[in-house]
């Protein structure tokens, strides 16, 4: 993402990154650890969007290591 400060103290401008292809597109509309390294604390943890296009089903992907994001909602877990 991109921090823009504006004139006015306090106000940001955040430009995020925008992924596209073919079937849509993605965007992380916030990252906390992003957020607090250029503007401050805060409690929130991520915001993603993306949008499909006609005809485009997306599915869930599973990562493990450096690039897993937790998801926003974890299965339960069988005991």
């Amino acid at each position: 993402m991109n921090y823009i400060q504006t004139e006015i103290e306090g106000v940001w401008i955040i430009e995020p990154k925008v992924f596209n292809d073919a079937r849509g597109y993605f965007m992380e509309a916030f990252k906390e650890g992003e957020f607090r390294a250029n503007i401050g604390n805060v409690h929130f943890v991520q915001d993603n969007e993306s949008k499909s296009s006609f005809g485009v089903l997306r599915g869930l992907h599973y990562q493990k290591g450096e690039y897993s994001q937790p998801s926003p909602n974890p299965l339960p877990q069988q005991f």
